[in-house]
């Protein structure tokens, strides 16, 4: 009778023992395809066909272009001032060589209203307001504050500021738009080309990127245009 019970209990056991080993064995099978399926995952496998608008990259900072802006303004208000004043009230005083010593300063060695002097400064002073205010306005066009991959996939929306606070929005074909640089690379800005469109649209990296590897997956890829 101890023999039976004996071996009845041998039985059980390695019934346990082969069910236990399975349970370790389907268990190690599942975290290995778990993590298989996450380390493996690339663009290839995102699916970009999406049901909504989803933001990709968001950049909120108004008030830095705002005080941009401004001084763009003030800038081009003081040096076009400046160069008016230069053409309508410089007049021509010639210089008394005779009295020109070694402690004269150099500004009074020089006939500012001569022509040569009035026009180049008058010239240099409007080009340089004129230019600020333009490459501020530019860069303030190419800023992006929202860049949204529209319902189905196909188009994106460039949500851009202004220099007057508003936004500025511009859809085009996601075929057209062409990444210059890594996501992972850029430390400053991350430039996006737009086909038949001047100069670059800036992605500055101090923004959130919402979704990156749909981003990747779409507006981050480099293509040919």
């Amino acid at each position: 009778m101890s023999l039976l019970s004996y071996a009845s209990t041998v039985l059980r056991r390695a019934a346990a023992f082969r069910l236990l080993t399975k349970y370790k064995t389907c268990i190690n099978n599942t975290k290995t395809a778990t993590f298989s399926s996450i380390t493996t995952k690339t663009i290839h496998d995102v699916n970009t066909n999406v049901i909504k608008d989803v933001i990709l990259f968001k950049y909120e900072n108004p008030k830095f272009f705002m005080y941009m802006n401004i001084f763009a303004v003030v800038q081009y208000m003081f040096w076009t001032y400046l160069g008016l004043f230069s053409f309508s009230t410089l007049r021509d005083a010639p210089v008394d060589k005779s009295a020109i010593t070694d402690d004269t300063p150099w500004f009074r060695r020089i006939n500012l209203g001569e022509n040569k002097y009035r026009n180049t400064l008058g010239t240099v002073s409007v080009v340089v307001g004129v230019g600020s205010l333009f490459m501020i306005w530019m860069y303030t066009l190419r800023s992006v504050r929202y860049l949204i991959l529209n319902k189905g996939g196909k188009q994106l929306t460039f949500v851009t500021y202004t220099p007057f606070g508003k936004n500025r929005m511009m859809t085009v074909p996601l075929e057209n738009v062409c990444c210059k640089e890594s996501r992972n690379v850029a430390k400053v800005q991350l430039p996006l080309k737009i086909k038949n469109r001047w100069m670059h649209y800036m992605l500055d990296m101090r923004g959130e990127f919402k979704n990156p590897l749909l981003f990747d997956s779409t507006a981050g890829l480099l293509r040919k245009l």
